[in-house]
Formats: structure tokens, C-alpha cells, sequence
């Protein structure tokens, strides 16, 4: 288990499921909010801490949101992001791609511009001093309304040249990819790629309209696909990337045990899955802590590892020529590792 632990934590990877806002630490939240004059109702570092406890999506989305209150001026987001990526930098990734929600802060007065400027150049700072890749994806909340997607989408019009993408985030149930088509052409017109999460907690119908109503190229979360054997089929045959959050999954309680995690299903069925960190403030854990969750808990060894590795570059939105440096080193590694 040792030379496992090992393996991992050099592991050559990508991150490709990460809110940048969940990467928020108690620590953090205490700070920002003392330096912008934010009052919150926590009167320390555990308190917040304690706070992080929850069992459901919604009770996690309500703290979520109060947290991201602290979040103020453009140093603030800088800081936010670049915290993340000296985490993930500590954890072998090469490259990641991670949502924002702007509507959670233009909603409260903040921005697009002080969001948009503060992540890029926290983005900028991890790629000189780390030399990590990153990408950054437009979020869309489901629980608001397609107007409002809208009203984002023409906000974001500036910054289109560095926004790889556009996702759908936020409370599933009752919000399915339907309600998104419209506003997700619009972003597929203007050349943004499409990612969505859906079978988180919504049904497998609305990983079904992620593909056939929004045109996604990667689909966040997915468990619940497996509860249809041919759509099961239709992923493995598209070479759809699933982006699956394993610490996510049980603090959340879509999966009750993490021995009962499928991520070995789903290798073992053709799904291209990739392990990822979700909101890692909230749910215990970043990346690497992710993979060796799986590795504590499932018979997942070396070779299953380097596959979630090698499918994390291969479903990014990196250009083929960068994805097929990274998996050269990867390979390296690899090879390096077993002898």
C-alpha cells in the first residue's frame, strides 16, 4: 500500500472537475472576510470548520453560497486560485480545468470583471511558478432561470478568448439540462465547449438531455448512468470523459460506502472516467486524496491508476499536441515507477 501511496502521489495528472469556489478553506473565508469587513456567523476558524458538516447537495450549496460571501475584490479571487493550485501542484497535477460561478457573485454586487480578472491572474501565477496548465469554465446556476444563463453568457463576452467552456451547476433535482438548451447553443455557436453535471442525484434521463439537448463534450458526475444499460453503452462507445468526484460522492451520500464506489464498474464497463477533487474545502479532501481514497477502499491498483491518469488528459480541452506531451511524461513515469 506504501509503494501504492507513493505511485499516486507522483503520478503525472489533470484535474478536470473543480469548483474554484469549494477550494475556499475555513482558514481562508476567516481571512477574507476580515480583510474586506464581511461579517459572518462564525466567531472562528472551527467554528467554520464545524460548519462543513452536511449530508445532502442542498445543505452543502446553502454553506457554499454563504462562504463565497467573503469573496470581494479581485486580490481576493487571486488569492483563491492560486491557493488551489499550490494544493494541486503538491499533488502531480499538470494541468486543470475549473468552473466558476459568476452568478453567485454579480448576484451580490460584484463584478464579472473583478471575478474574471483576479482568477485569471491567480491561473497566471501557478503557471510561471508551478508550470501548470489551466483552463477556466463559465458555470451556469440551474437553480436560476435561462434569462439569467443569458444575461452571464453576454456578460462573459470580453473574457471569451480565455473561457474554454460553459457548464451547468448548482441543485439537480428539479432542474433538468432542458431548461439549458437554448443558452448552451448560443455558447456552441460562439465556439465555447459544453460540459454539464447530471446523474449526480438526478436521474439518468437527465445525463440522456446533457447529450442529446446541450451537445456536451464531457459530463460531470454520470454515477447515475449505470442504472441504464444502454446509455451505458452509448458513453462507452462515444468515449464520453465522466469527471467523477469520489470524496464528493460519499459526503454527499450518493454512494453510502466508498468500497461500493464505481469507479471499478465503470473502468471495467469502457466509461472513461477520471477521478477529480469537486469542492475539496467542503468534502475532505484534494485530488490525490481522492485517488487514494479508491485505493484504500477498492481493489483499483498501478495500471487503473495510470488509466484515470491517462483519461484525465485525454478528456481535457488541451490541443493534441499538449495532451500528447503530457502523456508522454506520463508514460515515463510509468514505466520508471515499475522498474
Amino acid at each position: 500500500m506504501a509503494d501504492l501511496d507513493a505511485f499516486i502521489t507522483g503520478l503525472p495528472k489533470a484535474e478536470l472537475h473543480l469548483h474554484i469556489e469549494g477550494s475556499l478553506e475555513p482558514e481562508q473565508m476567516f481571512a477574507f472576510a476580515k480583510r474586506n469587513g464581511v461579517v459572518i456567523p462564525f466567531d472562528s476558524v472551527e467554528d467554520i470548520r464545524a460548519a462543513y458538516s452536511f449530508s445532502r447537495l442542498q445543505d452543502f450549496l446553502d454553506i457554499y453560497y454563504q462562504g463565497a460571501a467573503v469573496l470581494q475584490t479581485e486580490q481576493d479571487f487571486r488569492d483563491l486560485a492560486y491557493a488551489y493550485f499550490t494544493r494541486a501542484h503538491a499533488d502531480a497535477v499538470r494541468h486543470a480545468e475549473i468552473f466558476f460561478d459568476p452568478q453567485t457573485h454579480t448576484d451580490r454586487g460584484i463584478a464579472f470583471e473583478t471575478v474574471a480578472r483576479g482568477l485569471f491572474a491567480g491561473m497566471d501565477d501557478a503557471q510561471r511558478d508551478f508550470g501548470i496548465t489551466s483552463r477556466l469554465i463559465l458555470c451556469f446556476l440551474r437553480h436560476l432561470d435561462e434569462e439569467a444563463a443569458f444575461a452571464t453568457l453576454a456578460q462573459a463576452k470580453p473574457w471569451l478568448d480565455r473561457i474554454a467552456g460553459v457548464g451547468l451547476d448548482s441543485g439537480e433535482i428539479g432542474n433538468p439540462p432542458s431548461k439549458f438548451a437554448r443558452v448552451f447553443a448560443a455558447a456552441a455557436d460562439q465556439g465555447l465547449r459544453r460540459v454539464a453535471h447530471a446523474g449526480e442525484e438526478g436521474p439518468p434521463a437527465y445525463v440522456t438531455e446533457a447529450l442529446d439537448l446541450l451537445g456536451i463534450d464531457r459530463l460531470d458526475h454520470g454515477n447515475r448512468a449505470l442504472e441504464d444499460p444502454a446509455l451505458v453503452d452509448r458513453l462507452a462507445r462515444a468515449g464520453m470523459t465522466l469527471t467523477v468526484c469520489p470524496l464528493s460522492n460519499l459526503k454527499l451520500c450518493v454512494v453510502n460506502d466508498m468500497a461500493a464506489h464505481p469507479i471499478p464498474r465503470m473502468l471495467a464497463l469502457g466509461l472513461k472516467a477520471t477521478i477529480n477533487s469537486d469542492d475539496p474545502a467542503y468534502f475532505g479532501g484534494y485530488v490525490n486524496d481522492n485517488y487514494r481514497a479508491l485505493a484504500a477502499s477498492t481493489s483499483l491498483g498501478r495500471a487503473d491508476f495510470a488509466t484515470l491518469a491517462r483519461n484525465s488528459f485525454t478528456g481535457s480541452f488541451l490541443p493534441p499536441e499538449e495532451i500528447a506531451r503530457h502523456l508522454a511524461a506520463l508514460e515515463t513515469y510509468v514505466a520508471e515507477a515499475a522498474a
